[in-house]
């Protein structure tokens, strides 16, 4: 602001320049938000009575023990007794279904609701299809919030505590010691509800020590029922009061927010997102902005996001910035489509990157007028700009690229022919595009520039012959082969060619 003031003023020049850069599209993206995050703690609702509503989750990647590598855990929410489940690699829905009937629907029947985070378990047609016609309710957590599953995560890190003191070197006993676990940690009082799991489900302690003296009688079962109750009632109290404190102390570390309605547009986090750009400490810190379609609760919004991130798209609030405004000299209409050969097509700004997918090359196009939220993957047969395709090949020879042909130059035509403009959308399949060779030079054939210059007696006729071959799966060449046709391999050419330019330069 200083800066300005040096050569420029005029009225509420502060409150412009705060607008305008506040509102900068460039500086939402990349800075980095010294703040507390947003979103205040939403506590599930608590159950009123024991296995009424549960949570699971899994613990994998363990070293095989009695042939288990996974192990399923099974937390009740109002009692937070817990079942610790061995498996055999990471089980299917119906792999699980069947371990819930075997170890939890035989002991405390059906539950009503069921926390899990959105495992391919949980999440799939079978899991959904058997919980509806069980009456259950799916609570599954957003993306990249495992605190909506945090009691199953923090009874996990109990777990694996447990077995890290217990486990041998060779780390392949751990499967034997699981029942130990699962009695040492219901039988230890729980801080939310100051009572051990066991006595909260049963009404009384194990026999843990065998006793000295026997000081009483078995009380009467009408005494009994009634102490069960009160200590329910009594967790019940004490999970209330809890959840208070748990919220009341992780709201100090925590904000409000500003405030996001449905219709609304905001950047999102990319913390816990893949970035394809060279190094991440230098990509943007969101993209977006997206709209709000819907408000699942307080803290939690869907997204409406493009078909080609494919992601869950709900997330919680501390994952979304709202944009402040939009910039006055941004607030200009999308450019319409050209009209080339009697079809709609976009500009294109510039090519920012290549791929393979699905056997086809891909281009990552920068369209004119629209901002990096709309750049999209487009098949390289859809992209026409061999000016720009040309250039970025140039600049970046590593990138994927289409292989030479022998009918003549890659990207021959000029501006005159519809450079820079294509396609916007979902485009057709390529079909010149063939499987990258990551062995032998990326799968690209030499240049026809090369071949001319290499091997001046070729006729055009053999430089199809070659580009035929090395295009033909290896199955096809060996069972078939021509005596007048030999299989054309890269290692042998090169080997050949740099052995007649070496003749060359001795002569």
């Amino acid at each position: 602001m200083h800066l300005i003031l040096r050569d420029f003023w005029w009225p509420k020049i502060r409150k412009d320049v705060e607008k305008y850069v506040n509102t900068c599209p460039v500086c939402q993206r990349s800075k980095i938000r010294r703040e507390k995050p947003s979103g205040l703690l939403h506590p599930l609702p608590t159950p009123s009575r024991p296995w009424e509503i549960i949570s699971a989750d899994f613990i994998t990647d363990l070293p095989p023990s009695c042939g288990f590598t996974t192990i399923l855990v099974v937390v009740d929410l109002f009692t937070k007794l817990a079942h610790f489940i061995p498996c055999e690699g990471l089980p299917t829905a119906k792999e699980t279904a069947d371990l819930f009937l075997q170890h939890v629907f035989r002991l405390h029947g059906l539950p009503k609701s069921l926390v899990t985070d959105r495992g391919s378990q949980f999440t799939s047609r079978f899991w959904k299809a058997l919980q509806k016609l069980l009456g259950i309710d799916s609570r599954l957590s957003s993306a990249h919030h495992p605190q909506t599953d945090g009691q199953t995560e923090r009874t996990n890190a109990t777990l694996e505590q447990y077995l890290r003191c217990y486990v041998n070197y060779q780390q392949d006993n751990w499967a034997s010691l699981l029942p130990l676990s699962e009695f040492a940690y219901n039988n230890g009082v729980q801080a939310s509800t100051k009572e051990t799991p066991f006595f909260a489900n049963y009404g009384f302690h194990p026999r843990f020590f065998p006793p000295v003296i026997e000081t009483s009688e078995v009380p009467a079962a009408e005494d009994w029922l009634q102490e069960l109750t009160a200590v329910q009632q009594l967790l019940l109290q004490q999970l209330d009061q809890a959840k208070e404190d748990y919220k009341r102390h992780a709201d100090k570390h925590r904000q409000p927010g500003p405030e996001i309605k449905v219709g609304d547009r905001v950047f999102l986090s990319t913390r816990f997102l893949p970035s394809h750009r060279p190094c991440r400490k230098l990509d943007a810190r969101f993209i977006g902005p997206y709209p709000v379609v819907a408000q699942l609760n307080p803290v939690t919004f869907k997204l409406q996001l493009p078909r080609s991130m494919r992601i869950h798209p709900v997330f919680h609030r501390s994952l979304l910035l709202p944009a402040d405004g939009v910039r006055p000299d941004s607030d200009q209409p999308a450019p319409p489509p050209v009209l080339m050969n009697g079809e709609e097509e976009f500009e294109v700004e510039d090519i920012l990157d290549s791929r393979f997918h699905r056997r086809r090359l891909q281009y990552l196009i920068d369209w004119v007028g629209f901002g990096p939220e709309e750049r999209s993957w487009e098949d390289a047969s859809t992209v026409h700009a061999p000016d720009l395709t040309r250039r970025f090949h140039q600049t970046y020879p590593a990138k994927p690229r289409p292989r030479a042909s022998g009918r003549g130059p890659q990207f021959g035509r000029g501006l005159e022919e519809g450079d820079s403009v294509m396609t916007h959308g979902p485009c057709s399949p390529a079909q010149d595009i063939v499987i990258p060779d990551e062995d032998e030079n990326l799968g690209f054939l030499p240049s026809q520039s090369e071949l001319d210059s290499s091997q001046p007696d070729l006729s055009q006729a053999d430089l199809g012959t070659l580009h035929l071959q090395e295009s033909c799966l290896p199955e096809v060449c060996q069972t078939t082969p021509e005596p007048t046709s030999p299989v054309f391999l890269r290692r042998e050419f090169c080997k050949q060619q740099r052995s007649l330019e070496s003749a060359s330069r001795r002569s």
